[in-house]
């Protein structure tokens, strides 16, 4: 995203504020929206933490509360498979500037062992979820201009096999992401390896990017 000092930045659904607060650390004009008050209060609080403000609003990803060319950048990760992406994407577009740029992250659904892993962690899952299909990245370019994708997660999702074979942890025990955070030390050296051999792989052989957890996408408007 390059530097966002001076910047406004528009986050959709942002959870615990990790994200809009990193942004205003970083000199942005933040307005972080999420469905949950609660979640809003804690981002609010995470702000107050880190002594930098960060305005929010309860709001839908389908449904911004905003005017037309608000911000210049939207950011949203892991918001657009819980969302009606033809009408999220719209949103996005209509709240930016002119030239302004979006950034998104999200899981793939192309991959056979993530769905695996996806049906084994039946109780810590919402119902609205849908993983990114081919049809779904193809959205993008029908909405923005300079569409960027790159693709992560694909030898490194070793590391979750570590987790239910070796460590013997289930998916509705503890979620498989939230353990590689806490873990981040431990991991350190393992991912960095998996994660050189991915940038190899990926590049010499792209085929295999639809078969990793994650995308991030950027576009302008």
């Amino acid at each position: 995203m390059g530097d966002v000092r001076g910047l406004s930045i528009l986050e959709l659904g942002c959870g615990c504020g990790e994200a809009s607060v990193f942004f205003a650390l970083a000199g942005a004009n933040v307005t972080a929206t999420d469905l949950s008050p609660g979640m809003l209060e804690l981002t609010r609080r995470v702000a107050e933490f880190h002594c930098v403000g960060v305005k929010t609003a309860v709001a839908s990803s389908e449904k911004l509360p905003f005017a037309d060319g608000s911000f210049d950048v939207v950011y949203g990760a892991n918001v657009l498979h819980h969302s009606d992406m033809r009408v999220a994407l719209a949103e996005a577009h209509r709240v930016l500037k002119p030239g302004g740029r979006a950034c998104f992250w999200d899981p793939l659904s192309a991959n056979p062992a993530i769905n695996v892993y996806r049906r084994m962690a039946n109780q810590v899952r919402t119902t609205d979820e849908h993983p990114l299909t081919r049809a779904d990245l193809r959205l993008f370019r029908g909405v923005f201009s300079n569409v960027e994708m790159r693709y992560f997660w694909f030898t490194t999702l070793l590391i979750f096999a570590k987790f239910y074979l070796i460590d013997r942890v289930h998916p509705n025990q503890e979620r498989y992401w939230k353990k590689i955070i806490r873990q981040a030390d431990e991991l350190k050296t393992l991912y960095g390896r998996l994660a050189w051999l991915d940038r190899k792989l990926l590049k010499i052989m792209p085929f295999f990017r639809r078969l990793c957890w994650n995308v991030v996408v950027c576009v302008r408007k």
